[in-house]
């Protein structure tokens, strides 16, 4: 990744603007996914969705990658990528049958920590004293959110937060991936694997679709693929130093899509732990552009 003196500020204001677009694109398609899961399994919302979006998202890789994005030199990679992916979407998914929207996508924001924590623990990278501390004062952020022990704690908290370990896994597992394959491949493979794998669960859980329910299933797809293109393309104009804690805006469009569909109004203390799991979130990215740098 190139460094922040590389790019222009009309490129990295264009980053930023992809960026905030594409994570409110990703807080529609999933507040569209807590919709339909009233009425569907979350395997079926995930098959659907990568169903629909497999076209697009090939022709996106075709114009932004040329016809070697759709060529992978490790394909089992890529399943096993979907694996990974399958299981983060069906349990973000399940976690909207019991949890608020801005509550679900504040424990996600955990990913970074888990992604750090993983590196070093199991990775064996070498890993400062101040990124580990950023890793425990994310936790404790968790903890604020989650509230074990109290009478307020729930359960279904440990899907979201299990969801950001399993992403955790499939940011790491890019590793696994070709060097000579494009990000336009790994989405493309990520989008292909998961209708794949979904389907093969899909006689299990499904339900025929009510028609005025076809528009629902289509719109996550749009804004869930828009989303990911928008985020992925920020990356390319900017330093992910710059663009990676826009992320975080998406607490404030769960908040207020939240609100407007369900009433939805979190607490104080899960603002106060999105507080702190963010600002360990944004202080691990900088340590590690720093150490890339």
């Amino acid at each position: 990744m190139s460094t922040v003196t590389t790019h222009s500020q009309s490129q990295v204001t264009t980053g930023i603007l992809m960026m905030s677009v594409g994570v409110a694109s990703l807080c529609v398609s999933d507040a569209i996914a807590k919709a339909l899961t009233a009425d569907y399994s979350p395997i079926q919302i995930i098959f659907i969705r990568n169903f629909i979006a497999l076209p697009f998202a090939t022709l996106i890789a075709l114009r932004l990658g040329g016809r070697s994005a759709l060529v992978s030199h490790r394909p089992i990679a890529h399943l096993l990528r979907g694996v990974l992916w399958l299981l983060a979407a069906g349990l973000f998914f399940t976690s909207f049958i019991y949890l608020g929207l801005a509550e679900a996508t504040t424990l996600i924001f955990a990913m970074p920590v888990f992604v750090t924590a993983i590196s070093a623990l199991l990775l064996k990278e070498q890993v400062g004293w101040r990124r580990w501390s950023a890793v425990l004062a994310g936790f404790f952020g968790v903890l604020v959110v989650i509230r074990p022990g109290f009478g307020t704690f729930q359960m279904a908290s440990l899907l979201p937060l299990t969801t950001a370990f399993f992403y955790a896994l499939l940011m790491l597992s890019a590793r696994w991936v070709d060097p000579r394959e494009s990000v336009w491949t790994l989405m493309l493979y990520l989008v292909g694997a998961g209708a794949l794998l979904s389907a093969l669960l899909l006689p299990f859980v499904w339900v025929p679709p009510r028609l005025e329910d076809i528009w629902l299933f289509l719109g996550i797809a749009l804004f869930g693929t828009a989303g990911i293109t928008l985020m992925t393309q920020a990356f390319r104009f900017a330093p992910a130093a710059v663009v990676a804690p826009f992320d975080y805006t998406a607490l404030l469009w769960a908040t207020l899509l939240g609100w407007l569909l369900w009433e939805e109004i979190p607490d104080v203390a899960t603002y106060v732990g999105a507080v702190i799991i963010i600002a360990s979130g944004i202080y691990i990215v900088l340590r590690e552009r720093q150490a890339e740098a």
